[in-house]
């Protein structure tokens, strides 16, 4: 459950922050096609951003790496 909580705040957080500094940054005024350029890539932010709160925490998951067998002593 934390992992989930975790994933969805970085995506929130990363969505919203990247929608922040594009309206800083694009020229006023806005047009519709800036607005749609601005969730575009605030959406991709987002998704990049849960991707790689994924592989992090799948990373570091205690059955990620197959346990090695011991090598059996010949008799």
């Amino acid at each position: 459950m934390r992992r989930i909580a975790l994933l969805a705040a970085a995506a929130v957080c990363a969505f919203g922050g990247a929608a922040l500094i594009l309206f800083c940054l694009l020229p006023r005024p806005l047009l519709a096609l800036d607005y749609l350029v601005i969730g575009a890539v605030a959406t991709a932010v987002a998704l990049l951003a849960s991707l790689a709160v994924l592989l992090c925490t799948w990373s570091r998951a205690a059955d990620a790496l197959p346990k090695l067998r011991s090598k059996r002593p010949d008799e």
